[in-house]
């Protein structure tokens, strides 16, 4: 059996069949949509009672680590911080609308 089959067969076991983050429950069929999520990120840290994982949905676990390369793509602290938007594109908004209804 593969590593992966083992523990998420383990996961199963002996966690409920709901997503921890989006609370849907799973059951028959459905339960191919459960994925193991190690909490540490570590795939080879598979304690047997189960306290690196979490089950998420796919959609759940997807965004799970989407939201770790959003958060790496953001730079590091040794980068200079950019400095905000000045320019404010609509500021003669109110100008030009009455010019053109001719107010």
């Amino acid at each position: 059996m593969k590593p992966e089959k083992a523990y998420r067969d383990q996961a199963l076991k002996i966690l409920p069949w709901i997503c921890t983050r989006c609370a849907r429950e799973f059951s028959g069929k459905r339960v191919r949509e459960l994925t193991v999520h190690h909490k540490d990120g570590n795939h080879e840290n598979n304690p047997p009672d189960g306290s690196n994982w979490e089950l998420l949905c796919i959609y759940c676990h997807e965004n799970e680590h989407a939201r770790v390369v959003d958060s790496q793509a953001g730079g590091t602290s040794r980068e200079p911080a950019k400095a905000p938007a000045t320019h404010k594109p609509l500021a003669a908004l109110g100008k030009l609308l009455k010019r053109k209804n001719g107010v």
